[in-house]
């Protein structure tokens, strides 16, 4: 069967690509840092045709902006889109967004509530112009109550949403998650909620305003730690590498490093004892049912532990795999990416940037039978198609030439 193309926006030439799954949306990407750039990232991805919209630079910055824009991060969070800049402060360049979103299906900010209000682009502004947009927002603590307008971090809503008083070892005090888990995660919720309002668009013809925060995003990731809480009313201690309820499963010391392991339920804790040479273990009265191995979870770890120094990391997760049990080492990141498995998965993808050839970047983190995820493009040089989408939208040369002069653009 043959399969539509359509023409890919990537830096430098036009290619022809294959359809992708949101390639009938145009998305305007409004968004800062991290959260939001990580919640477009997913829609460009996968086909939508995104608008990066970016102040013009002052030319002090030009060279710090360039320097930046060929990081590893930059390159990673704004590969697959367009840009344009555009003075939002202005009149001009306001209406050319607004001309902009008379064309898109979603739009995704995440400045502080009240600043695209006072830009005059927000939710209720753009819905004048267009009744059909899905206008994401994520922020670092929601778009109401007492703390809304506060400025926060991925570092603040760690902290906040009780996460960092759930990482470390017991008594070591609070520990930062060793990545952005809140902007991350708050930039997947935001882009599922912006899908399921597409979705119901096309039953009820409505835009949607769809609102995440970093708060929220932390609170959400915490699970079962969190209803630890809202149902059993007890406070999630620090448990360092073990599990907090499952028993036993954690990382544990072996003759040359450490392993990874669980052998929870009794079928696979019996053959863990068997396999590692402590068959009594499992007849044991403190550790005979799964309750009791979690009551006395201490004794348990400290008898494993003692009985994996035995043997190498190495020699351990074989036998485990033979096993059938779930295993695995402590990689660096070096290691992740020259582990077999990575590789067949391919979630590395390359693509080619005019100035800094070829580069490595993350793919998105699932497969859909039938879709490619290749990186189309790289990221776009700032302003990099303002002539080409000015035009598009009805702009002539001599006009374009005066926004520039003005520093609409």
């Amino acid at each position: 069967m043959h399969k539509p193309v359509e023409t890919s926006h990537a830096a430098g030439a036009p290619t022809e690509t294959p359809r992708l799954p949101l390639s009938r949306f145009k998305v305007i990407d409004l968004t800062l840092a991290r959260a939001g750039p990580s919640c477009v990232r997913t829609l460009a991805d996968w086909g939508a045709d995104v608008i990066r919209v970016e102040p013009p630079p002052d030319d002090a910055e030009a060279s710090e902006l360039v320097g930046r824009r060929d990081g590893s991060d930059f390159q990673n969070l704004h590969r697959n889109k367009r840009a344009i800049t555009l003075n939002l402060k202005s009149d001009e360049g306001r209406e050319i967004l607004m001309r902009l979103a008379e064309q898109a299906d979603v739009i995704v900010e995440n400045m502080r509530p009240g600043v695209t209000r006072r830009l005059g682009v927000d939710f209720e502004a753009v819905k004048k112009r267009n009744p059909r947009i899905v206008y994401g927002s994520i922020s670092g603590f929601g778009q109401y109550g007492p703390y809304h307008a506060r400025p926060s971090i991925d570092q603040i809503a760690q902290g906040m949403s009780g996460i960092m008083s759930v990482t470390g070892m017991p008594g070591q005090g609070p520990v930062r998650v060793g990545v952005a888990v809140t902007d991350i995660m708050a930039g997947a919720f935001l882009a599922q909620g912006i899908l399921i309002a597409l979705l119901d668009r096309e039953v009820s013809g409505e835009g949607r305003w769809v609102q995440t925060s970093l708060i929220e995003a932390g609170i959400n990731l915490l699970d079962f730690q969190a209803t630890r809480w809202t149902m059993d009313k007890k406070v999630p201690p620090q448990e360092g590498n073990y599990h907090p309820t499952n028993v036993p499963m954690g990382l544990y010391p072996t003759a040359d490093g450490f392993l990874n392991l669980s052998a929870t339920g009794n079928k696979n804790f019996q053959t863990f004892c068997n396999l590692i040479g402590r068959a009594k273990m499992a007849t044991d009265p403190r550790f005979a049912s799964t309750v009791l191995r979690r009551r006395n979870k201490e004794a348990l770890n400290e008898l494993i532990a003692t009985a994996l120094r035995t043997k190498t990391s190495r020699e351990w997760f074989e036998m485990m795999v033979e096993a059938g049990l779930p295993c695995g080492p402590v990689y660096n990141i070096k290691d992740v990416f020259a582990d077999p498995q990575v590789e067949a998965l391919r979630i590395t993808r390359p693509v080619t940037h005019p100035r800094l050839g070829e580069i490595d970047l993350i793919a998105q983190a699932c497969e859909i039978t039938g879709f490619d995820r290749a990186i189309r493009s790289a990221t776009p040089d700032l302003g990099e198609h303002n002539d080409e989408i000015l035009q598009s939208l009805g702009y002539d040369a001599e006009a374009i030439a005066g926004m520039k002069a003005k520093r609409v653009i």
